[in-house]
């Protein structure tokens, strides 16, 4: 017996089974009107009975459960979660250009000038190297990021193997692939969907988005550093300047004496430097604290060789296996300096000045669908 589709035919259903609960409830206390506690505790229980298994007959048969019920009333919020992230997708590109935008405004503005005219020339020449640097690494990798695609199994006939087919797409499915309901498409490798760059992290452009976050991590930090001296003075400033406003505007304080020195006057581009500069370091700050966490967390996965599903798919399979005795061990694991090599694509040494250190938009290792899962001596797959 399948349950009816149609909300119609399942409001009816529900409205005549209430009606038959309020009967049964109407029968019993027109029958036993006078009856004992220990009656009204049976008809009570009689009751609650009959109520679950009202409840029950309303998602239960041979082909569902209470599991299909939940997935049945959440699907309208899986939907307008899906939805809302595909359209927010492009404010958060947005959102994410117009913010870096503004950091590097203020930087050319009023932090660059600052280090020009007063520190020495090899400091100068430091943070003109270090500060470009960094954001061109981090414009690349973002731009790189969000316009490549993360890879997608192939639709025709392939001769490499699967191991499972999409229930979703209804094709077949490579290992490590994983179906994405907000792009509404299987992703090769895939990690995550990311809002902030409205594509996936999959196969082809996971090394970019782990850069990305590293750069703009070290961009934050580097620019946090930097205009450290200047938020504090722009802080005292500022708060000096609201507190002499709000002895002025007191009626009933009496006028101050000024001992010392009266703050100065300071001028409409002074003013503004003085918020841009709190403006960036407070939003750098911020970010570097909240990006720095997240690109640890991926960082440790990517040097055990998992991906943010693999992590939890993994973690249950480990469970799975240690009641029965046994140990898990990713098949795609092959040590953790290894595991960064594969991700950054370095080969040899100098890959890492000119893959790791410098823009490269080379290709992963592998294609995606076909993954060698050969095990070392040291770290065998326990059964």
């Amino acid at each position: 017996m399948r349950v009816s589709s149609s909300w119609r035919w399942q409001l009816s259903r529900a409205m005549r089974l209430a009606l038959r609960w309020c009967w049964l409830c109407r029968t019993q206390r027109g029958g036993q009107g006078g009856g004992t506690k220990a009656g009204i505790g049976g008809r009570l229980s009689e009751v609650w009975r009959y109520s679950k298994l009202l409840l029950k007959s309303l998602y239960f048969n041979s082909l569902t459960n209470s599991d299909t019920l939940l997935d049945c009333a959440f699907e309208p919020v899986y939907w307008i979660v899906d939805n809302v992230t595909h359209w927010f997708g492009v404010v958060f590109v947005c959102l994410v250009v117009l913010l870096t935008s503004s950091v590097v405004v203020i930087v050319y503005l009023f932090v660059l000038p600052m280090i020009v005219s007063t520190y020495p020339a090899h400091w100068i020449v430091w943070h003109l190297c270090c500060g470009h640097w960094l954001l061109i690494m981090l414009v690349f990798h973002y731009y790189k990021a969000t316009t490549t695609s993360p890879g997608h199994p192939p639709k025709d006939k392939s001769p490499f193997p699967f191991v499972s087919i999409c229930k979703k797409c209804i094709t077949p499915k490579p290992p490590r692939t994983h179906h994405c309901s907000i792009c509404n498409v299987c992703v090769l490798k895939m990690d995550h969907h990311c809002p902030w760059l409205n594509n996936c992290v999959g196969h082809f452009n996971h090394r970019y988005f782990f850069s990305f976050c590293v750069y703009m991590t070290m961009g934050c930090i580097y620019c946090s550093i930097s205009s450290r001296n200047l938020f504090l003075d722009a802080y005292d400033a500022v708060e000096h300047k609201i507190q002499t406003l709000d002895t002025t505007n007191c009626p009933s304080c009496p006028p101050q004496t000024y001992y010392q020195t009266p703050p100065p006057d300071y001028s409409f581009r002074e003013t503004t430097a003085h918020k841009s500069i709190i403006f960036l370091w407070v939003l750098t700050s911020s970010v570097a604290v909240a990006l720095g966490g997240l690109t640890l967390w991926h960082a440790m996965l990517i040097s055990r060789g998992e991906t943010s599903i693999e992590r939890h798919i993994n973690r249950k399979e480990a469970r799975r296996l240690k009641e029965k005795g046994k140990v898990f061990r990713n098949p795609y694991h092959r040590g953790k300096m290894n595991n960064l090599k594969l991700l950054f694509g370095v080969q040899k040494r100098s890959h890492w000045l000119t893959r790791v250190l410098l823009p490269s938009s080379h290709l992963p290792c592998g294609d995606g669908i076909v993954w060698d899962c050969t095990f070392a001596r040291r770290d065998p797959m326990a059964i």
